[in-house]
């Protein structure tokens, strides 16, 4: 039998990397990028998709060169050219701007988005004040504020904003962002319901299955890990999240973009690397990342399942035919 004395001194050393499932993308990012690709194909280029269709840097390249124009608002919209909403979320008075302008717009909004829109309105209909645990400035955040009269709606940061939140006297309910962190909204959850035992939530889970199911496998990683790298952008919600939950699996995390964001130094001493992606991420993502290991490691691969996922959501009218 050989021994470690015996390998020939250029052997890679060898690294397990355990690739968390399910990762990357998930049905609304698979239905937005569709409807991109389906509408350049119908209307022929360009088409115009206001803000990042998804947050990630090689999804939108993709589209750019198959003739999508990435825009942040309206204004930006020559007439009679198609525009997208993106997955994220937008304003009423956004359609209702295309409306006026005579625009062809579809909407990618995440049907899962879409469905704590309904709710949001549903709540104020009933004369609720709604508190919504989410990020300032988040797209999805700035989207849902967006269906309801100002005022109607208060932003729940943290659980410090949780405990000094100081809502209107009148009934409450609560909304979450779909891609938060699911202990970390918990946290937040049970101080407001402590503090307002009234509070009414939504009728199922806001957080979606795939934010949820993505952190459930990287927590499962990250006991065994010794490092996970996240495969996602920086501006992505549901990637950070990702990051923070290895962290506190107790393994070491880092955020990367692409394979060539990989700092070699992270891998000095790692017996066991974790590898997910965010999901807004594309599997080519992850297969990239890989590829570049084996240029110093022997890499054995690993697959840790947590959930599988079959969920899939209908193109827009216009475009399922």
């Amino acid at each position: 039998m050989a021994t470690v004395l015996d390998r020939p001194t250029d052997a890679k050393p060898r690294l397990r990397v355990l690739i968390a499932a399910p990762r990357g993308f998930c049905a609304g990012v698979d239905r937005a990028i569709r409807i991109v690709e389906l509408a350049i194909e119908r209307y022929g280029a360009p088409v115009y998709v206001r803000h990042e269709i998804v947050h990630n840097k090689f999804v939108v390249d993709s589209l750019k060169a198959k003739g999508a124009v990435f825009v942040e608002e309206l204004d930006e919209v020559p007439d009679g050219v198609p525009v997208i909403f993106s997955a994220h979320g937008v304003p009423k008075v956004v359609p209702a701007t295309a409306e006026q302008r005579g625009l062809n717009w579809l909407d990618a909004t995440c049907p899962l988005v879409s469905k704590v829109h309904r709710q949001a309105e549903r709540f104020v209909d009933q004369g609720r004040h709604i508190l919504f645990v989410g990020h300032h400035g988040h797209p999805e955040v700035i989207g849902t504020f967006g269906q309801v009269p100002e005022g109607a709606m208060t932003l729940v940061e943290t659980v410090e904003d949780a405990e000094s939140v100081s809502p209107p006297d009148k009934p409450l309910g609560f909304l979450t962002q779909t891609t938060l962190s699911v202990d970390d909204t918990a946290e937040i959850l049970s101080v407001l319901q402590r503090r307002f035992p009234q509070l009414v939530g939504p009728k199922g889970e806001d957080i979606c299955y795939a934010t949820t199911n993505r952190q459930t496998a990287v927590k499962a990683i990250a006991e065994e890990a010794d490092l996970v790298l996240v495969i996602g952008a920086p501006n992505s919600s549901n990637s950070l999240r990702l990051v923070e939950v290895a962290q506190r699996g107790g393994a070491a995390s880092h955020l990367v973009q692409r394979a060539a964001d990989l700092d070699w130094a992270w891998l000095e001493g790692i017996g066991t690397l974790g590898i997910t992606a965010g999901a807004s991420a594309p599997e080519v993502l992850v297969e990239e990342l890989i590829a570049k290991l084996r240029e110093r490691f022997d890499v054995r691969l690993d697959q840790v399942q947590t959930a599988v996922e079959d969920i899939t959501f209908k193109l827009p009218r216009g475009l399922a035919d």
